[in-house]
């Protein structure tokens, strides 16, 4: 229970400081457009993030060096294995998606542009 009330500390630090990083470049004359994409990735020996300050520090990280690029990393899905990752973004475009991943040192196997379906869309 310690380690899940850690992790929803974790993510909603990430929330909230993704808002903050991402106003940081938005010119007031001209507003980048961003769209939404989906980021794979491949662990061969597993993703370990830490649920603690650690693990805190390291995610915080990652957000402010893709404030940079105006990327926000929304959410991502971690395979049972832990060896790959769907992630949602937000960014101008995927060369924006790549610069930021080679500065926090992750890997990238595809970007797709994405937009949102849900079941509720025809209601």
């Amino acid at each position: 229970m310690k380690k899940f009330k850690i992790l929803l500390t974790v993510v909603a630090l990430l929330i909230g400081c993704n808002s903050l990083f991402s106003q940081d470049k938005v010119s007031r004359d001209k507003p980048i457009v961003l769209k939404r994409f989906l980021v794979e990735r491949s662990f061969p020996n597993g993703i370990n993030i830490p649920v603690n300050e650690e693990g805190s520090k390291m995610c915080l990280s990652v957000v402010s060096n893709n404030a940079e690029d105006n990327v926000t990393w929304i959410h991502s899905y971690v395979t049972k294995d832990k060896k790959k990752t769907f992630c949602i973004y937000d960014a101008p475009s995927e060369d924006a998606i790549r610069k930021s991943a080679k500065v926090n040192g992750l890997p990238v196997d595809n970007i797709v542009e994405v937009s949102v379906l849900d079941p509720y869309f025809y209601k």
